[in-house]
């Protein structure tokens, strides 16, 4: 039975196995993504069931980009059509939109959309969803160090200051709180350069199941399994 006062608040999810899920059914690499799509809306739907307030999907890494090219494309195109028709119904449920990452070498129609969704949900007070795209984990901290330095060149923060806390405030998930909760799905167990600094204290959990068979229950099992745990985030 699921603990409604033991939720956990936010949910990261590396989405791993579209392509080993396709080649065990004789699909191509492409129809595994186009059914791994599918999986975020139902996910979606179940984490503001379930009363999670943060979900984050690892969409695209910065490393991605060495994919072959018609599966980059394909990729991109599924992103641009989930920014408009997927984006207008989370909407309408009062869902906030969010994507963590670098623009730079996006397609800037697609760095469009992005602001596009984001400015439409920005206002919305349920669920945050959040895709981590061209997103890189080491990336990240190094665009947070290069903002601390700049600020500190230019007289707004001083060196001697830093800490945790200020530090964090400089990384992309700024305003968001940390993952209590990692899935990584297909049974792979590593993060792969995912959210390094902000998986510092989440429980991690990595399901056989290959993405595109990750459903509602699923999460909740999921969630079952966190609600098991002690967290002493290294106490005693």
């Amino acid at each position: 039975m699921i603990d409604k006062n033991n939720i956990p608040k936010h949910v990261a999810i590396i989405m791993d196995g579209n392509g080993r899920w396709a080649k065990a059914r004789g699909l191509s690499r492409t129809d595994g993504h186009r059914e791994g799509t599918k999986r975020i809306k139902e996910i979606v739907k179940a984490a503001q069931d379930l009363g999670i307030k943060v979900v984050t999907f690892f969409a695209f890494s910065s490393e991605n980009w060495s994919r072959p090219k018609k599966e980059i494309d394909v990729l991109m195109r599924y992103l641009n059509h989930y920014l408009v028709k997927e984006v207008n119904e989370m909407n309408k449920k009062n869902i906030r939109f969010l994507v963590i990452g670098r623009d730079e070498p996006l397609p800037p129609a697609t760095q469009r959309k992005i602001r596009e969704a984001q400015k439409k949900t920005e206002n919305n007070t349920g669920l945050t969803v959040v895709l981590a795209l061209n997103y890189g984990a080491r990336q990240e901290i190094v665009d947070a160090a290069r903002r601390f330095a700049l600020d500190a060149i230019d007289g707004r923060v001083e060196p001697k200051d830093l800490n945790e806390e200020m530090f964090s405030k400089y990384f992309y998930t700024a305003k968001l709180p940390d993952p209590d909760l990692l899935i990584r799905t297909s049974g792979q167990l590593r993060i792969s350069n995912f959210l390094l600094w902000q998986l510092s204290y989440a429980e991690m959990y990595f399901p056989e199941k290959f993405w595109p068979d990750f459903k509602a229950n699923d999460l909740k099992e999921a969630v079952e399994e966190y609600q098991s745990r002690e967290r002493r985030f290294g106490g005693l």
